[in-house]
């Protein structure tokens, strides 16, 4: 396996839109085991194709308290929302950002599993939250998108300068 690099905003890669996934293979099998050593090294619950400069739909997430239960999501699809909640969210991609979003309370989800096996589930708390989030980086949104322009110019200024001095060091 190998730790992949993930981008930080404002990198425009980040707004694009990942394919579909053709056909689940070994390639992609080894995508996802990267991704879940990536996810896990950065200490995230989730984490999509989109933001390690893989532009296909592909998703890994894990919010179980021992870190042991993945979740694979291919070509994944939100079928049915309900509800609304607010929680704080950050992002691998934004570090040291948080922010209140607006999300569903549930969603229900098609997906394919690292086999290529179709399968469904319904989500609610965290899981609901983190299944939002890492979909909408698979269409180039960022949890920031959410906010007035003004709080996203700051946060681009700050990791801009956080940038310049990690370049320096």
């Amino acid at each position: 396996m190998a730790r992949l690099e993930v981008l930080r905003f404002p990198d425009e890669r980040l707004r694009t839109v990942a394919a579909p996934v053709a056909e689940v293979n070994d390639e992609i099998r080894q995508i996802v085991k990267d991704m879940l050593e990536t996810m896990y090294d950065e200490n995230g619950v989730g984490l999509a194709a989109t933001q390690v400069n893989i532009h296909q739909r592909i998703v890994v997430i894990d919010v179980s308290e021992e870190r042991d239960e993945p979740l694979v999501l291919i070509n994944p699809e939100i079928v049915e929302k309900a509800g609304c909640t607010i929680s704080e969210e950050g992002c691998l991609s934004v570090p040291s950002s948080y922010a209140k979003v607006d999300r569903a309370e549930t969603v229900t989800v098609n997906a394919l599993n690292e086999h290529g096996e179709a399968y469904s589930f319904e989500a609610d708390g965290l899981l609901a939250v983190c299944v939002q989030h890492e979909l909408d980086h698979l269409i180039g949104k960022l949890f920031i998108d959410y906010l007035s322009p003004l709080k996203r110019q700051r946060i681009r200024k700050k990791l801009e300068k956080d940038a310049k001095l990690a370049a320096k060091a």
